[in-house]
C-alpha cells in the first residue's frame, strides 16, 4: 500500500490550501448520507471468523508476488470462495512488469454470487505482500518482507468472511468479490511520480476487463488495512473525488450501523491504490482504508514495517468494515 497522492491531486491540494484547507485536513460531511432509520439486516458478520482468515494467511510467511506462499494463498482463497457456494469462481493469470525490472506472474481471482442479477456491487482487496519493510524504524529490516496481516491479510479477511455470509444468505444484488495480486511491489520513492509502479494485478485486470461495458458493476468498495488497532477509516480524498455518493451511502450506512465513531464523516488522505484503476475502467469505486491515523497521521505504526503482525490486528475493526460493508449489500435494492 501507498500513501503517495498523485501528482495532480497535489497541484489540487495546494490551491485548496491556499483557501481552505489541505487533502489530508478535516472536513465535516455530516450532513450528508443515506437515511439511516432503514436500515436492517440480521446477517451478523463475524470477526473471529474474519480473524481466523487473516491468521491463515499470516501462518503462509509473506505472500510477495511470484513466491510459494503467494501461490498457496491463491489456492486458499480459490478453496474458500468455492466451499462457499461461489457461483462462478474464476482466475486471471497474466504477467507484469514491476519498476525493478522483475517480470511477476499476476493471479487474479474472482467469485460471484447471485450472477442472474442486473445489478451488481464488486468488492475487492489485494492478497499480496511488500517485499521490504522499508518503513521500519530498523534499517536492517528493510530487505527483509513484511508479515502483511493488515496490509494484504486484513482486506482478504473481511472478504472471505463476507463470502461465508453470503453461501447462506442470497444478496438482493449481485455481488463479485475480487482479490487481486501484485499490489504492493511499487515504487516508494518520488512520491507521486511512480503512481503506475503500484497496484499491477488490479491494472492487469482494468486492461482484460471481465465485463462487457453495459454490465459493469453500478460501484465498487475497496478494502485494504482494515484490521489496525482501533482503526478508524476516514472518507479518503480519492474516493470522494470520483464517487461522493458511494461515499456518502457507505459512510451513512456505518453511522446507521453504530460503527460512526470508526467511520469519522472526516475528510483523510489521498492514496494511490487500487480503486484508482477500478475508477479508470469506468466503474465508480471507493477505498475503506486507515489513512489519518491518531498517531502517524497517514497509515497504522504498523504499515510497511516487520510489526505488521498478528499481535496488530484488532478483531473490533474487522467488525466494523465487515459488518458495514454486509449491511451496504443487504440494503441495496434490486
Amino acid at each position: 500500500m501507498n500513501n503517495r497522492v498523485k501528482a495532480t491531486l497535489f497541484a489540487i491540494a495546494a490551491i485548496i490550501a491556499a483557501t481552505s484547507c489541505r487533502t489530508s485536513a478535516s472536513g465535516d460531511h455530516s450532513g450528508k448520507g443515506t437515511d439511516t432509520s432503514s436500515i436492517e439486516t440480521d446477517i451478523i458478520f463475524d470477526s473471529d471468523s474474519a480473524y481466523a482468515y487473516v491468521e491463515r494467511q499470516v501462518a503462509m510467511g509473506p505472500r510477495v508476488s511470484g513466491t510459494k506462499a503467494n501461490e498457496q494463498c491463491a489456492r486458499y482463497i480459490l478453496s474458500e470462495l468455492r466451499r462457499h457456494g461461489a457461483d462462478s469462481v474464476r482466475e486471471q493469470k497474466g504477467r507484469m512488469t514491476a519498476y525493478t525490472g522483475d517480470v511477476l506472474p499476476v493471479n487474479n481471482i474472482m467469485g460471484s454470487y447471485n450472477p442472474g442479477a442486473k445489478k451488481r456491487i464488486l468488492l475487492l482487496a489485494h492478497y499480496d505482500t511488500r517485499p521490504w519493510a522499508d518503513q521500519d524504524e530498523n534499517r536492517d529490516n528493510h530487505s527483509i518482507p513484511i508479515p502483511g496481516a493488515n496490509d494484504g491479510g486484513s482486506g482478504v479477511g473481511v472478504l472471505l468472511e463476507i463470502a461465508r455470509q453470503l453461501s447462506t444468505n442470497m444478496p438482493p444484488v449481485g455481488v463479485d468479490l475480487l482479490f487481486v495480486d501484485a499490489e504492493d511491489y511499487g515504487q516508494a520513492s518520488g512520491f507521486s511520480n511512480h503512481d503506475e509502479s503500484w497496484c499491477l494485478g488490479t491494472q492487469y485486470w482494468a486492461d482484460h476487463l471481465p465485463y462487457a461495458q453495459d454490465s459493469l458493476p453500478s460501484y465498487a468498495i475497496l478494502l485494504d488495512m482494515v484490521g489496525g488497532i482501533d482503526a478508524k477509516f476516514h472518507r479518503e480524498y480519492i474516493s470522494v473525488q470520483e464517487a461522493p455518493h458511494i461515499v456518502d451511502k457507505v459512510w451513512g450506512i456505518a453511522a446507521g450501523s453504530g460503527y460512526g465513531h470508526r467511520f469519522p464523516n472526516i475528510d483523510g488522505g489521498a492514496v494511490v491504490d487500487d480503486h484508482l484503476f477500478v475508477n479508470k475502467a469506468g466503474i465508480p469505486a471507493i477505498n475503506i482504508i486507515e489513512s489519518k491515523n491518531d498517531v502517524t497521521k497517514s497509515f497504522a505504526p504498523t504499515w510497511h514495517t516487520v510489526n505488521d503482525d498478528m499481535s496488530n490486528i484488532d478483531r473490533g475493526s474487522l467488525k466494523a468494515a465487515g459488518q458495514t460493508v454486509i449491511n451496504v449489500i443487504f440494503n441495496e435494492k434490486p
